[in-house]
């Protein structure tokens, strides 16, 4: 079994996972709960992780070669199941040279909390015409890896669903707000085979390879509208002034520490009935990096998508089958 494989089916037992968590009492006033329903979804979405720098006469960004994505999935209670693909007619600017790369995201919600887990393995990179003229600056030789967790306690958690706004297997019935309070932790490398920034853009501290770790506490809300019948509009914004350590080699080496704030914002909108729903959804983590005073950098994740999502009611016979394999059993 390839790394690929191995690490796509340990992501989707953390999707799994998040049912052994359920510990908390949801509020039926404003969470509905459906009985035995199996969700299947069609959606376009595209994942992205750039590298990015502004100092006062520059600002470069790095760009991965990834593209968007059409997809099919299915939830059933705790479990879910998304495989997507990057067909060559959603993306024919997308760059058939570079080398591979593996995205691999889990945005887990059961009651009260939120858990983000991240492991981006990414493989050449390029500045959008930066020579003008639809020249790009190109280095098939960068390399960005990042690994890291977020985690959030929702302290109103039993009236807001995010399973409802993320995953349409909850309905939420009434709009609700709450605080949250987490941690989070982070590890990123980016190097390459020579000096990452192009030699004409007048960079100082330009660097071959870069070791970051960045963490701390976070706090932050969530708020969910509901309005019509069906229609509703979630968001959710933390920050976090986290303390980041930063290695850049050259032909000499140099180390910081320094404090940095970073966010991480969520939003969610459309429609949610209990037999369909179209939906979009958006998540985005701005992580700055310990660098040097000359310049700032971050490493900024995306993952946006659109859903068409029908929800099939299961017959007596198939729910049963289906209950001997949810994780909360095998768990």
């Amino acid at each position: 079994m390839s790394f690929s494989s191995k690490a796509c089916l340990f992501f989707i037992f953390l999707f799994g996972l998040n049912s052994t968590l359920t510990l908390a009492q949801y509020d039926t006033a404003f969470i509905e709960k459906p009985d035995d329903q199996l969700i299947v979804r069609l959606y376009l979405s595209r994942k992205f992780t750039d590298f990015t720098l502004r100092d006062p006469d520059n600002q470069l960004r790095f760009l991965p070669n990834s593209g968007q994505n059409l997809g099919i999935g299915a939830t059933y209670k705790t479990l879910t199941l998304n495989l997507a693909f990057p067909f060559g007619f959603l993306n024919p600017n997308r760059r058939t040279d570079f080398p591979k790369y593996l995205d691999l995201q889990a945005h887990i919600y059961p009651e009260k909390w939120i858990i983000d887990l991240f492991g981006q393995f990414y493989n050449g990179y390029s500045i959008r015409d930066y020579y003008g003229e639809g020249e790009d600056y190109v280095r098939q030789d960068m390399k960005m890896r990042k690994i890291g967790a977020n985690l959030n306690y929702l302290i109103n958690g039993e009236q807001i669903s995010f399973a409802a706004a993320m995953l349409q297997s909850e309905i939420q019935k009434r709009s609700a707000i709450s605080p949250m309070l987490g941690f989070e932790l982070y590890r990123i490398t980016v190097k390459a085979d020579s000096l990452i920034f192009p030699v004409d853009s007048g960079i100082d501290s330009n660097f071959q390879r870069g070791d970051f770790i960045q963490f701390g506490p976070n706090a932050g809300m969530v708020g969910t509208l509901v309005f019509g019948k069906g229609f509703f509009v979630t968001a959710a914004m933390s920050a976090d002034l986290g303390l980041g350590y930063g290695r850049l080699e050259r032909q000499s080496e140099s180390r910081v520490w320094e404090f940095n704030p970073t966010y991480f914002a969520r939003g969610f909108a459309g429609y949610n009935g209990r037999q369909f729903s179209v939906n979009f959804n958006y998540v985005y983590k701005r992580l700055p990096l310990a660098g040097t005073s000359n310049f700032d950098q971050s490493v900024n994740t995306g993952n946006y998508r659109v859903n068409l999502v029908y929800k099939f009611p299961l017959k007596k016979e198939l729910g049963r089958a289906l209950r001997q394999i949810n994780p909360t059993r095998i768990l």
